[in-house]
Protein backbone atom coordinates (compact mmCIF):
# COMPACT_ATOMS: atom_id res chain seq x y z
CA UNK A 1 0.00 0.00 0.00
CA UNK A 2 1.77 3.25 -1.09
CA UNK A 3 0.87 6.43 1.54
CA UNK A 4 0.46 4.00 4.73
CA UNK A 5 1.10 6.30 7.26
CA UNK A 6 -1.73 8.85 7.43
CA UNK A 7 -2.38 11.89 10.27
CA UNK A 8 -5.55 12.53 11.21
CA UNK A 9 -5.94 16.11 12.71
CA UNK A 10 -9.14 15.35 14.39
CA UNK A 11 -10.46 12.89 16.90
CA UNK A 12 -14.27 14.03 16.77
CA UNK A 13 -17.17 11.44 14.71
CA UNK A 14 -15.48 12.15 11.38
CA UNK A 15 -11.98 11.36 12.49
CA UNK A 16 -12.60 8.40 14.44
CA UNK A 17 -14.45 6.92 11.65
CA UNK A 18 -11.72 7.27 9.13
CA UNK A 19 -8.71 6.05 11.84
CA UNK A 20 -11.31 2.89 11.83
CA UNK A 21 -11.39 2.24 7.83
CA UNK A 22 -7.96 3.10 7.11
CA UNK A 23 -6.60 0.70 9.23
CA UNK A 24 -9.35 -1.85 8.13
CA UNK A 25 -7.28 -1.20 4.38
CA UNK A 26 -4.41 -1.69 5.68
CA UNK A 27 -3.20 1.98 6.24
CA UNK A 28 -1.40 3.20 9.28
CA UNK A 29 -3.56 5.90 10.79
CA UNK A 30 -3.07 8.30 13.73
CA UNK A 31 -5.06 10.82 15.39
CA UNK A 32 -3.94 14.09 16.77
CA UNK A 33 -6.65 15.55 18.99
CA UNK A 34 -5.92 19.14 21.40
CA UNK A 35 -8.48 17.75 24.08
CA UNK A 36 -7.30 15.51 26.29
CA UNK A 37 -9.77 12.54 25.61
CA UNK A 38 -12.76 12.08 23.36
CA UNK A 39 -15.50 14.21 24.10
CA UNK A 40 -18.10 13.25 26.50
CA UNK A 41 -21.35 14.93 26.65
CA UNK A 42 -22.70 16.93 23.76
CA UNK A 43 -25.89 17.21 21.90
CA UNK A 44 -28.40 14.60 20.34
CA UNK A 45 -28.09 13.89 17.04
CA UNK A 46 -29.15 11.46 14.30
CA UNK A 47 -27.97 9.52 12.14
CA UNK A 48 -30.04 8.28 9.32
CA UNK A 49 -29.52 6.91 5.81
CA UNK A 50 -26.74 6.00 3.91
CA UNK A 51 -25.03 6.43 7.32
CA UNK A 52 -27.03 3.97 9.09
CA UNK A 53 -25.31 1.53 6.38
CA UNK A 54 -22.20 2.74 7.41
CA UNK A 55 -23.20 2.37 11.39
CA UNK A 56 -24.51 -1.42 10.19
CA UNK A 57 -20.60 -2.39 8.26
CA UNK A 58 -19.00 -1.24 11.47
CA UNK A 59 -20.95 -3.32 13.57
CA UNK A 60 -21.90 -0.43 15.53
CA UNK A 61 -25.85 -0.70 14.61
CA UNK A 62 -27.08 -2.66 17.11
CA UNK A 63 -25.05 -1.16 19.95
CA UNK A 64 -26.26 2.41 18.53
CA UNK A 65 -29.51 1.53 19.10
CA UNK A 66 -29.30 0.40 22.17
CA UNK A 67 -28.30 3.68 23.12
CA UNK A 68 -30.96 5.34 21.52
CA UNK A 69 -32.06 8.83 23.53
CA UNK A 70 -35.56 6.90 23.77
CA UNK A 71 -36.86 10.65 23.42
CA UNK A 72 -40.79 9.52 23.46
CA UNK A 73 -42.96 13.23 22.99
CA UNK A 74 -41.92 16.80 21.43
CA UNK A 75 -43.99 19.51 22.72
CA UNK A 76 -44.16 23.25 21.57
CA UNK A 77 -45.27 25.77 24.60
CA UNK A 78 -46.08 29.86 23.85
CA UNK A 79 -44.78 32.52 26.45
CA UNK A 80 -46.95 31.25 29.16
CA UNK A 81 -46.19 27.57 29.11
CA UNK A 82 -49.64 26.40 26.98
CA UNK A 83 -48.95 23.46 25.21
CA UNK A 84 -49.67 24.64 21.58
CA UNK A 85 -49.01 21.49 20.16
CA UNK A 86 -47.36 17.66 20.67
CA UNK A 87 -46.74 14.41 19.35
CA UNK A 88 -44.36 11.77 19.45
CA UNK A 89 -40.84 11.71 20.11
CA UNK A 90 -39.92 10.22 16.13
CA UNK A 91 -42.05 12.49 14.72
CA UNK A 92 -41.30 15.53 16.14
CA UNK A 93 -37.51 14.77 15.49
CA UNK A 94 -38.50 13.76 11.97
CA UNK A 95 -36.79 10.57 12.38
CA UNK A 96 -38.60 7.90 10.30
CA UNK A 97 -36.91 4.54 8.44
CA UNK A 98 -35.05 3.36 11.15
CA UNK A 99 -33.16 6.69 11.92
CA UNK A 100 -31.49 6.56 15.35
CA UNK A 101 -30.69 9.21 17.44
CA UNK A 102 -28.38 9.38 20.30
CA UNK A 103 -26.06 11.54 22.45
CA UNK A 104 -22.80 12.61 19.94
CA UNK A 105 -20.74 11.49 22.96
CA UNK A 106 -21.95 8.06 23.31
CA UNK A 107 -21.46 8.17 19.44
CA UNK A 108 -17.62 9.15 20.29
CA UNK A 109 -17.33 6.43 22.81
CA UNK A 110 -17.93 3.69 20.63
CA UNK A 111 -16.10 4.64 17.68
CA UNK A 112 -13.01 5.18 20.00
CA UNK A 113 -13.68 1.84 21.38
CA UNK A 114 -13.30 0.34 17.92
CA UNK A 115 -10.20 1.64 17.30
CA UNK A 116 -7.80 2.56 20.31
CA UNK A 117 -6.30 -0.77 20.46
CA UNK A 118 -5.21 -0.40 16.73
CA UNK A 119 -4.48 3.57 16.51
CA UNK A 120 -2.10 5.50 17.75
CA UNK A 121 -3.90 8.87 19.17
CA UNK A 122 -1.74 11.84 19.79
CA UNK A 123 -4.45 13.45 22.94
CA UNK A 124 -3.39 16.95 24.33
CA UNK A 125 -1.63 18.07 20.85
CA UNK A 126 -2.40 19.77 18.05
CA UNK A 127 -1.19 20.81 14.34
CA UNK A 128 0.84 23.66 14.09
CA UNK A 129 2.32 23.92 10.47
CA UNK A 130 2.25 21.46 7.71
CA UNK A 131 5.16 21.52 4.86
CA UNK A 132 4.31 19.10 1.74
CA UNK A 133 7.45 17.68 0.24
CA UNK A 134 7.38 15.45 -2.84
CA UNK A 135 7.26 12.44 -0.67
CA UNK A 136 5.18 13.75 2.03
CA UNK A 137 4.12 16.16 4.79
CA UNK A 138 6.32 17.39 7.91
CA UNK A 139 3.84 18.50 10.37
CA UNK A 140 4.51 20.53 13.52
CA UNK A 141 2.81 19.81 16.84
CA UNK A 142 2.26 22.25 19.49
CA UNK A 143 4.02 20.23 22.12
CA UNK A 144 7.39 20.56 19.96
CA UNK A 145 7.65 17.70 18.51
CA UNK A 146 8.05 17.41 14.27
CA UNK A 147 6.90 14.39 12.47
CA UNK A 148 6.23 13.32 8.63
CA UNK A 149 3.68 11.44 7.04
CA UNK A 150 2.71 10.11 3.65
CA UNK A 151 -0.87 12.22 3.73
CA UNK A 152 -2.73 14.50 6.26
CA UNK A 153 -6.61 14.22 6.76
CA UNK A 154 -8.32 17.44 8.40
CA UNK A 155 -11.39 16.31 10.14
CA UNK A 156 -11.01 19.21 13.02
CA UNK A 157 -14.20 20.91 12.58
CA UNK A 158 -15.53 23.85 11.41
CA UNK A 159 -12.82 26.31 12.17
CA UNK A 160 -10.10 23.57 10.71
CA UNK A 161 -6.57 24.54 11.54
CA UNK A 162 -5.58 22.27 8.81
CA UNK A 163 -7.73 23.94 6.34
CA UNK A 164 -6.23 27.08 7.13
CA UNK A 165 -3.01 26.11 6.75
CA UNK A 166 -3.30 23.96 3.46
CA UNK A 167 -6.12 26.21 1.61
CA UNK A 168 -6.35 29.66 3.25
CA UNK A 169 -8.01 31.94 6.50
CA UNK A 170 -11.32 30.47 7.28
CA UNK A 171 -12.78 33.85 5.74
CA UNK A 172 -12.61 32.37 2.11
CA UNK A 173 -14.48 29.24 3.28
CA UNK A 174 -17.01 29.43 6.43
CA UNK A 175 -20.10 31.05 4.94
CA UNK A 176 -22.43 32.55 8.28
CA UNK A 177 -26.17 31.61 7.67
CA UNK A 178 -27.21 34.60 10.14
CA UNK A 179 -27.58 32.75 13.26
CA UNK A 180 -26.14 31.75 16.47
CA UNK A 181 -26.46 28.60 18.53
CA UNK A 182 -25.60 27.81 22.18
CA UNK A 183 -26.13 24.47 23.96
CA UNK A 184 -25.35 23.28 27.49
CA UNK A 185 -26.29 21.25 30.21
CA UNK A 186 -28.70 22.00 32.97
CA UNK A 187 -30.94 21.22 36.06
CA UNK A 188 -33.91 18.88 35.01
CA UNK A 189 -35.93 21.42 36.63
CA UNK A 190 -39.31 20.91 34.46
CA UNK A 191 -39.32 17.37 35.03
CA UNK A 192 -38.71 16.01 31.58
CA UNK A 193 -39.07 12.47 31.09
CA UNK A 194 -37.65 12.04 27.85
CA UNK A 195 -39.89 14.89 26.43
CA UNK A 196 -38.73 17.81 24.46
CA UNK A 197 -39.94 21.19 24.91
CA UNK A 198 -39.63 23.75 22.17
CA UNK A 199 -40.45 27.66 22.96
CA UNK A 200 -40.86 30.15 19.92
CA UNK A 201 -40.28 33.75 19.96
CA UNK A 202 -39.79 36.77 17.58
CA UNK A 203 -36.27 35.65 16.54
CA UNK A 204 -35.14 33.63 19.09
CA UNK A 205 -35.76 29.83 19.82
CA UNK A 206 -35.16 27.81 22.67
CA UNK A 207 -35.48 23.64 23.60
CA UNK A 208 -34.87 21.78 26.54
CA UNK A 209 -34.93 17.85 26.48
CA UNK A 210 -34.04 15.00 28.50
CA UNK A 211 -33.05 11.70 27.61
CA UNK A 212 -33.04 7.94 28.62
CA UNK A 213 -30.39 7.20 31.53
CA UNK A 214 -29.43 10.79 31.81
CA UNK A 215 -30.69 12.52 35.33
CA UNK A 216 -29.97 16.02 33.97
CA UNK A 217 -31.13 17.79 30.61
CA UNK A 218 -29.99 19.92 28.02
CA UNK A 219 -30.79 23.26 26.26
CA UNK A 220 -30.34 24.37 23.37
CA UNK A 221 -30.76 28.53 22.16
CA UNK A 222 -30.79 29.37 18.62
CA UNK A 223 -31.52 32.89 17.33
CA UNK A 224 -31.44 35.64 14.40
CA UNK A 225 -27.21 37.37 14.54
CA UNK A 226 -28.73 40.64 14.19
CA UNK A 227 -30.06 40.53 17.67
CA UNK A 228 -26.15 40.36 19.10
CA UNK A 229 -24.20 43.68 19.58
CA UNK A 230 -21.06 42.18 18.21
CA UNK A 231 -19.28 39.12 17.80
CA UNK A 232 -18.15 38.00 21.38
CA UNK A 233 -15.41 35.28 21.32
CA UNK A 234 -14.62 34.87 24.88
CA UNK A 235 -17.04 32.38 26.92
CA UNK A 236 -17.80 35.48 29.32
CA UNK A 237 -18.77 37.46 26.11
CA UNK A 238 -21.02 34.49 24.82
CA UNK A 239 -23.03 34.20 28.11
CA UNK A 240 -23.86 38.20 28.40
CA UNK A 241 -24.63 38.06 24.85
CA UNK A 242 -26.85 35.23 25.28
CA UNK A 243 -28.54 36.97 28.28
CA UNK A 244 -29.23 40.22 26.28
CA UNK A 245 -30.70 38.47 23.42
CA UNK A 246 -33.21 36.84 25.47
CA UNK A 247 -33.67 39.00 28.18
CA UNK A 248 -37.85 39.20 29.00
CA UNK A 249 -38.75 36.24 27.38
CA UNK A 250 -41.48 33.98 28.73
CA UNK A 251 -42.01 30.54 29.71
CA UNK A 252 -38.85 28.90 31.40
CA UNK A 253 -35.99 31.12 29.38
CA UNK A 254 -35.06 33.20 32.67
CA UNK A 255 -34.20 29.91 34.54
CA UNK A 256 -32.69 28.22 31.54
CA UNK A 257 -30.44 31.61 31.14
CA UNK A 258 -29.45 31.27 34.77
CA UNK A 259 -28.28 27.22 34.77
CA UNK A 260 -25.90 28.84 31.17
CA UNK A 261 -24.02 31.41 33.53
CA UNK A 262 -22.67 28.29 35.21
CA UNK A 263 -22.58 25.60 32.99
CA UNK A 264 -19.36 23.52 32.66
CA UNK A 265 -20.28 22.55 29.06
CA UNK A 266 -21.13 26.05 27.65
CA UNK A 267 -20.98 25.93 23.48
CA UNK A 268 -21.67 29.31 21.51
CA UNK A 269 -20.60 29.15 17.84
CA UNK A 270 -22.40 30.59 14.67
CA UNK A 271 -24.76 28.58 12.30
CA UNK A 272 -22.72 28.30 9.48
CA UNK A 273 -21.48 26.41 6.24
CA UNK A 274 -18.23 25.59 4.49
CA UNK A 275 -18.01 25.74 1.11
CA UNK A 276 -14.95 24.93 -0.94
CA UNK A 277 -14.36 24.36 -4.88
CA UNK A 278 -11.95 21.73 -3.60
CA UNK A 279 -11.49 19.49 -0.65
CA UNK A 280 -7.50 18.19 -1.13
CA UNK A 281 -4.59 19.86 -2.04
CA UNK A 282 -1.77 17.40 -3.07
CA UNK A 283 -0.98 15.57 -0.18
CA UNK A 284 -3.51 17.30 2.50
CA UNK A 285 -7.55 16.08 2.06
CA UNK A 286 -10.22 18.04 4.21
CA UNK A 287 -13.22 16.14 6.04
CA UNK A 288 -16.60 16.21 7.52
CA UNK A 289 -17.24 19.76 8.52
CA UNK A 290 -13.72 20.95 7.77
CA UNK A 291 -14.82 20.54 4.29
CA UNK A 292 -18.48 20.69 3.83
CA UNK A 293 -19.93 21.79 7.11
CA UNK A 294 -23.61 21.60 6.17
CA UNK A 295 -24.72 23.68 9.80
CA UNK A 296 -26.19 22.26 12.85
CA UNK A 297 -29.77 23.13 11.36
CA UNK A 298 -29.20 20.70 8.60
CA UNK A 299 -29.57 17.91 11.61
CA UNK A 300 -26.79 15.69 8.58
CA UNK A 301 -24.06 16.88 9.88
CA UNK A 302 -23.10 13.17 11.84
CA UNK A 303 -24.02 11.46 8.84
CA UNK A 304 -22.10 13.07 6.28
CA UNK A 305 -19.00 12.69 8.77
CA UNK A 306 -19.99 9.24 8.88
CA UNK A 307 -20.45 8.53 5.26
CA UNK A 308 -17.33 10.89 4.35
CA UNK A 309 -14.78 8.97 6.43
CA UNK A 310 -16.00 5.99 5.08
CA UNK A 311 -15.98 7.10 0.97
CA UNK A 312 -12.65 8.53 1.86
CA UNK A 313 -10.28 5.72 3.25
CA UNK A 314 -12.44 3.25 0.56
CA UNK A 315 -11.40 5.47 -2.47
CA UNK A 316 -7.63 5.60 -0.93
CA UNK A 317 -7.93 1.94 -0.57
CA UNK A 318 -9.44 1.11 -3.94
CA UNK A 319 -6.37 3.41 -5.55
CA UNK A 320 -3.94 1.88 -3.92
CA UNK A 321 -2.72 4.38 -1.80
CA UNK A 322 -2.74 6.88 -4.59
CA UNK A 323 -3.50 10.05 -2.89
CA UNK A 324 -4.17 11.85 -6.32
CA UNK A 325 -6.59 9.43 -7.68
CA UNK A 326 -8.06 8.63 -4.06
CA UNK A 327 -8.83 12.12 -3.36
CA UNK A 328 -10.12 13.16 -6.56
CA UNK A 329 -12.42 9.61 -6.35
CA UNK A 330 -13.36 10.77 -3.29
CA UNK A 331 -14.77 14.29 -3.75
CA UNK A 332 -16.54 12.95 -7.22
CA UNK A 333 -18.44 10.51 -4.81
CA UNK A 334 -18.76 12.57 -2.41
CA UNK A 335 -19.88 16.21 -3.73
CA UNK A 336 -23.26 15.45 -4.45
CA UNK A 337 -24.59 14.22 -1.61
CA UNK A 338 -22.66 16.74 0.55
CA UNK A 339 -24.80 19.24 -1.67
CA UNK A 340 -27.46 18.09 -1.13
CA UNK A 341 -27.15 17.91 2.60
CA UNK A 342 -25.88 21.43 2.34
CA UNK A 343 -29.20 22.87 0.64
CA UNK A 344 -31.15 21.62 4.37
CA UNK A 345 -29.31 24.19 6.35
CA UNK A 346 -30.66 27.44 5.28
CA UNK A 347 -34.43 26.51 4.94
CA UNK A 348 -34.27 24.45 7.74
CA UNK A 349 -33.39 27.31 10.02
CA UNK A 350 -35.82 29.41 9.08
CA UNK A 351 -38.53 27.30 10.22
CA UNK A 352 -36.63 27.00 13.42
CA UNK A 353 -36.11 30.86 14.30
CA UNK A 354 -38.71 32.85 13.49
CA UNK A 355 -37.88 36.55 12.37
CA UNK A 356 -41.06 38.60 13.59
CA UNK A 357 -44.19 38.08 16.20
CA UNK A 358 -46.16 37.62 13.52
CA UNK A 359 -44.66 35.00 12.05
CA UNK A 360 -44.17 33.35 15.59
CA UNK A 361 -48.43 34.58 16.29
CA UNK A 362 -49.21 31.83 12.48
CA UNK A 363 -46.83 29.41 13.61
CA UNK A 364 -48.63 29.03 17.01
CA UNK A 365 -52.07 29.07 15.24
CA UNK A 366 -50.82 26.61 12.46
CA UNK A 367 -49.24 24.58 14.79
CA UNK A 368 -52.66 24.59 16.90
CA UNK A 369 -54.75 23.91 14.04
CA UNK A 370 -52.86 20.62 12.98
CA UNK A 371 -52.36 19.33 16.43
CA UNK A 372 -56.18 18.54 16.41
CA UNK A 373 -56.22 17.76 12.83
CA UNK A 374 -56.33 13.65 12.06
CA UNK A 375 -53.31 12.34 10.24
CA UNK A 376 -50.54 15.35 11.26
CA UNK A 377 -47.79 12.39 11.47
CA UNK A 378 -48.41 12.27 7.75
CA UNK A 379 -48.25 15.92 7.66
CA UNK A 380 -44.96 16.38 9.05
CA UNK A 381 -43.73 13.35 7.23
CA UNK A 382 -44.35 15.67 3.91
CA UNK A 383 -42.49 18.49 6.16
CA UNK A 384 -39.00 15.96 6.76
CA UNK A 385 -39.25 14.18 3.66
CA UNK A 386 -36.27 16.31 1.58
CA UNK A 387 -34.24 15.26 5.21
CA UNK A 388 -34.32 11.81 4.37
CA UNK A 389 -33.92 12.04 0.58
CA UNK A 390 -30.73 13.82 1.24
CA UNK A 391 -29.63 11.28 3.68
CA UNK A 392 -30.18 8.60 1.18
CA UNK A 393 -28.51 10.83 -1.73
CA UNK A 394 -25.87 8.77 -1.97
CA UNK A 395 -25.38 4.75 -2.94
CA UNK A 396 -22.24 3.24 -1.13
CA UNK A 397 -19.47 1.04 -2.92
CA UNK A 398 -18.90 -2.14 -1.57
CA UNK A 399 -15.16 -1.05 -0.08
CA UNK A 400 -15.19 -3.38 2.71
CA UNK A 401 -12.54 -6.10 3.11
CA UNK A 402 -13.76 -9.42 3.34
CA UNK A 403 -13.97 -10.40 7.07
CA UNK A 404 -11.43 -12.79 7.39
CA UNK A 405 -8.66 -9.80 5.88
CA UNK A 406 -9.53 -7.51 9.28
CA UNK A 407 -6.72 -7.43 11.48
CA UNK A 408 -7.60 -9.05 14.63
CA UNK A 409 -8.32 -5.25 16.59
CA UNK A 410 -10.93 -4.37 14.82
Amino acid sequence: MKNANVLISGAGVAGVTLAYWLRLHGFTPTVVERAPAVRAGGYKVDIRGAALTVAERMGLLEEIRAMRTDVRSGVVVDATGRRVASMDGDTFGGRTHGDAEILRGDLHRLLYERTRDSVAYLFGDSVTALRQTPDGVEVDLASGRSRAFDLVVGADGLHSVTRALAFGPQERFVHDLGYRISICGVPNHLGLDREEVTYIGPGRTVLAYSTAGDAGARAMFLFDAAAVDGEPRDPGGQRRALASVYAGEGWEVPRLLESAETAADFYYDSISQVRMDRWSSDRVALLGDAAYCASPASGQGTSLALVGAYVLAGELAAAGGDHREGFAAYEREMRPFAAANQKLGPANVKRMVMRTRGQVRMSMVMLGLMDRLPGKERMMAKVVAPIHRAANAITLKPYAPRPADRPAAL
